[in-house]
C-alpha cells in the first residue's frame, strides 16, 4: 500500500503538470494572436489566394465530370476561358465602363452635394464636410486685401513641388500595392490549383500522426465546402448583376451597366455588399427624377429578395447554414479589427469555423 506522503507528492506532481500545460497554451495562443494582428494583411491576402485556388479547382472538377481529360488540361482550358470572358468584358465594355464610371463619379458627387445643401436648409450642421474650403470671414471684419498677381517666392515654389512629389509617390506606391496584390493573389490561386493535393499532404503533415485521420476529414469538409459555397456565389453575383443592369436600362438609369457590374461583384459581400451597392444605385437615380428614383429602389428590393429569398437557399443550401444575425456580428467583428478585407472574406472564414464547430459536435455525440 502506497504511502499518503507519495500520493501527495504525486497530486503536486500532476498539478504543476497541469499548471505548466496551461501555461504553455495560453501563451502559445496569446503568441498566435499577436502573430495574427500583426500580419492580418498579410495572411488574408494569402486567404485570398487559397479561396481563388479552390474556385480554379471546382471549375476544373465541374469539367472533369464531362470530360476525362488530365487535371493539368483541364485547368489550363478553365483559365483561358476565364481570361478570354475578362478581354472580352475589358475589350466590349471597356470604353463603356469608362465613360459610365466617370459619369457615375460625377453624379454621385453633384447628388452629394445637393444632399447637403438640403440638410444645410433644414438646419442641420454640415461643416464637418467642408474640411476642404476655408471659413467664413466673420461679419464686420476688414476685407481681404486683394490678391496681388506677384511671382511665387522660393520657398512657396519648393513647398509646392515637396506636396507635389509627396502626393505623387503616395498615388505611385498604392498603384504598384494594388498591382502586387493583385497578382500575388493570381499566383497563389494558380500555384494552389495546379497541385492541390501537394498542398494538401503538406498541410497533413504538419498535424501529428494520431490525430492525421481526423485532420484529413475536416480539411476535405472545408475545401468540399468552400468550393460549393464558391460556385453558388458565382452564380449568385451573375445573376444579380445581369438583373440589376437589365432592370435599371429598362428604368433608364444613365450607367447602368456599371451600375449592374458592382452589384454584381458587391454580392460577394454578404448584407453589408447589398446595402451599400442599393445606396449607389439611389444616389445615381436621383439626377432621373422621382419616378426612377423610386423604380431603382424597388428594383433594389426585387434584387434583394430575388437574392435572399430564392438565389441563396436553392444555391446554398447544401453549402452554408449560417444564421443571418450570427454572419452578420462576424463581419462587423472582423470589419472593426481587419477593416474591408475582414468584411469582404467574413462569410469564407465563417465557413470554415462552421465546418470545425459541426465535426466536434458530430464528435461528441457519437
Amino acid at each position: 500500500m502506497p504511502a499518503p506522503s507519495d500520493d501527495h507528492q504525486a497530486t503536486r506532481g500532476d498539478l504543476a503538470w497541469a499548471i505548466a500545460v496551461g501555461g504553455i497554451a495560453t501563451v502559445a495562443f496569446a503568441s498566435l494572436l499577436l502573430f495574427a494582428w500583426s500580419f492580418a494583411a498579410a495572411l488574408l491576402l494569402i486567404f485570398s489566394g487559397v479561396l481563388l485556388g479552390v474556385t480554379l479547382n471546382a471549375l476544373t472538377h465541374l469539367l472533369g465530370r464531362v470530360t476525362g481529360w488530365p487535371h493539368p488540361l483541364r485547368l489550363a482550358i478553365v483559365c483561358l476561358v476565364l481570361a478570354g470572358l475578362f478581354a472580352g468584358i475589358v475589350f466590349l465594355g471597356g470604353t463603356t465602363i469608362a465613360q459610365q464610371a466617370t459619369a457615375l463619379s460625377d453624379t454621385l458627387k453633384s447628388q452629394l452635394v445637393n444632399v447637403k445643401g438640403f440638410l444645410d436648409r433644414n438646419g442641420i450642421d454640415t461643416s464637418y464636410f467642408d474640411l476642404a474650403n476655408p471659413p467664413p470671414a466673420p461679419s464686420g471684419s476688414a476685407a481681404a486685401p486683394p490678391q496681388q498677381h506677384n511671382l511665387p517666392s522660393a520657398g512657396a515654389l519648393a513647398s509646392s513641388g515637396g506636396a507635389i512629389v509627396s502626393q505623387t509617390w503616395k498615388l505611385l506606391l498604392g498603384t504598384v500595392s494594388a498591382v502586387g496584390n493583385f497578382f500575388i493573389v493570381i499566383f497563389l490561386g494558380l500555384a494552389f490549383a495546379a497541385q492541390p493535393s501537394v498542398y494538401r499532404n503538406g498541410l497533413l503533415y504538419l498535424a501529428p500522426a494520431r490525430h492525421r485521420a481526423q485532420a484529413t476529414v475536416i480539411i476535405d469538409r472545408i475545401s468540399e465546402t468552400l468550393e460549393r459555397w464558391l460556385i453558388a456565389q458565382m452564380l449568385t453575383m451573375a445573376a444579380v448583376g445581369a438583373v440589376t443592369w437589365l432592370g435599371l436600362a429598362i428604368i433608364g438609369i444613365p450607367g447602368s451597366f456599371i451600375l449592374g457590374i458592382q452589384a454584381g461583384l458587391l454580392a460577394f459581400i454578404p448584407t453589408v455588399g447589398a446595402i451599400v451597392a442599393g445606396v449607389i444605385v439611389v444616389l445615381a437615380s436621383l439626377a432621373s427624377g422621382w419616378i426612377a428614383t423610386a423604380s431603382a429602389f424597388v428594383l433594389f428590393l426585387g434584387v434583394h429578395a430575388l437574392e435572399s429569398y430564392i438565389l441563396t437557399p436553392m444555391l446554398q443550401r447544401q453549402a452554408l447554414d449560417i444564421p443571418p444575425a450570427t454572419l452578420f456580428a462576424f463581419q462587423i467583428l472582423l470589419g472593426i479589427v481587419f477593416g474591408i478585407w475582414g468584411i469582404s472574406l467574413a462569410l469564407p472564414l465563417m465557413a470554415i469555423v462552421k465546418v470545425l464547430i459541426d465535426h466536434f459536435k458530430a464528435e461528441e455525440a457519437a
